[in-house]
Parts: C-alpha cells; structure tokens; sequence
C-alpha cells in the first residue's frame, strides 16, 4: 500500500510538472505572437507616417477616412532640375535614378531638419510645404531656410560631381506663401496633397527664377522683410506664365 501511495503522489508530480511545462509553453508562445503583432503593428504605422502626416494618418486610422482641410497660412517651395530632358537623354536609365534618388534624400533630410512637410515628388520636381498639417508662425522662415539649404547642396554637389568629370544637376527653387486646401483623396495609395492658387504661384516662382537662387513671392517675402536673418534682392516684375507680371525677390543669408 505505501508502494502504491508512493507511485501515486510520483504519478501526480509528474503531471504537475507536465501542466507547469505545458503552460510555461503556453506564456512563451503567447508572448511571441505578441511580440510579433506589436512589431508588425509597429512597422505598418512606420510605412503609414511615411507616406502621411502624422495628424492625417491617425485620423485616418480612427476614423478610416480624414477630411481635406483648410489651412489659412503656409508656405509652399517648389524645386525643379535645369535642363533634365536634355540630361536624361545622356545618362543610363540607373544612372538617371541614382541622381535623382541623391538629391531628393537629401532634401528629405534637410525638410526634416527644418520641420516642412514633404508633400510630393512629380518627375524632377521637389514639393514641400511648411505650416500644415499643424499650422505654425514659424513656417516662412522654415521654408526659406530649407531652401536656401538645398541651393548650397547642390551646389556643392555640382562642384564636386564637375571636379570628377561627372553630369550634375542645376536647380530652382521657388517660395510662396498663402493659403492652401490639403488633404487625401482617393481608397489606393494614399497621397497627402495640397490644392490651390498658392500651391500655382510657387510653381510659378521655381519656372521664373534663376539657377542656384531662391526666388520668393511678394506675400512670402511681406512676411519676412523685417527678418534680419534674410536679404533680399527685388528683381522687379517679372512676367509670369498665367499670372502676368508678378513682384519678385531673390533671397539669400544675410
């Protein structure tokens, strides 16, 4: 009987054990495929924020849509290469990619550095804008800084790339301030944009300016004239394509 009573408590150890292996099991395996949705969950919200702005993304995460908004004051730049049709034609396809790729990280980095907003890239055209999704009094100065940031980048580049014997690009940029509506439109792919007149001017400002400089608006630049960072250089009325004659300045570092 005590061998028996033995054997038993033997056989009840052993199955507590195996209950205590079998949950230990359990909490490990319970804790990876956690582990693994959080990291999941956590990269998806990563590649969201990549391609919207964070208010917009978790709006549209809450609610599974965001509306368009109107935002009274920003400040839209728009950059564009000199001569890319002609530049194209004499590199690899690869080639023509790898350069492109260059630059625009770059202005990612330095549209990161100043708090502007990527908006989009449309072939050799660069777009940001600052002030939104968030309105901020800081925006013109953020803008122009960054711009002026880009020029001195490509520059440098252009003369390091020449030294070489190497194809560089020549840019324009172009600044102007007002009011824009932004937003997403569209179930695939989504895009964060922004529409508007202001949105046309800063195009216009990019096609009627010059290589190497930044040529800013009359609102962008009523904004910042009393700015002892900036100098500013009135370039008159220039004519602009759909807009007529228009006031411009080229801005530089004081």
């Amino acid at each position: 009987m005590k061998d028996l009573e033995i054997e038993k408590q033997e056989a009840d150890l052993t199955q507590q054990r195996i209950g205590l292996a079998a949950t230990g099991v359990g909490l490990i395996l319970i804790m990876a495929l956690a582990y693994s949705i959080y990291k999941g969950k956590k990269r998806s919200d990563e590649l969201l924020l990549n391609i919207l702005p964070e208010e917009t993304a978790q709006e549209l995460k809450a609610k599974g849509s965001a509306e368009s908004k109107l935002i009274e004051d920003t400040t839209v730049l728009f950059t564009d290469f000199k001569g890319f049709t002609t530049m194209s034609e004499n590199m690899s396809a690869s080639e023509l990619v790898e350069n492109i790729n260059e630059c625009f990280s770059a202005f990612d980095h330095i549209m990161e550095k100043y708090g502007v907003e990527k908006i989009k890239t449309i072939g050799d055209a660069y777009m940001a804008a600052g002030g939104l999704p968030t309105p901020n009094t800081s925006h013109v100065k953020d803008v122009v800084l960054a711009a002026l940031e880009i020029a001195d980048f490509m520059l440098q580049r252009a003369e390091e790339r020449k030294a070489q014997g190497l194809p560089f690009f020549e840019i324009r940029i172009g600044v102007n301030t007002g009011y824009v509506v932004a937003g997403i439109v569209g179930v695939k792919k989504f895009q964060y944009d922004i529409w508007g007149d202001t949105v046309n001017t800063a195009s216009r400002m990019e096609s009627s300016g010059a290589v190497g400089k930044v040529n800013i608006s009359e609102s962008t630049y009523n904004k910042l004239k009393d700015e002892p960072t900036f100098s500013f250089d009135y370039r008159g009325e220039i004519e602009a394509k759909g807009k007529g004659k228009v006031k411009m300045w080229f801005v530089s570092l004081s």
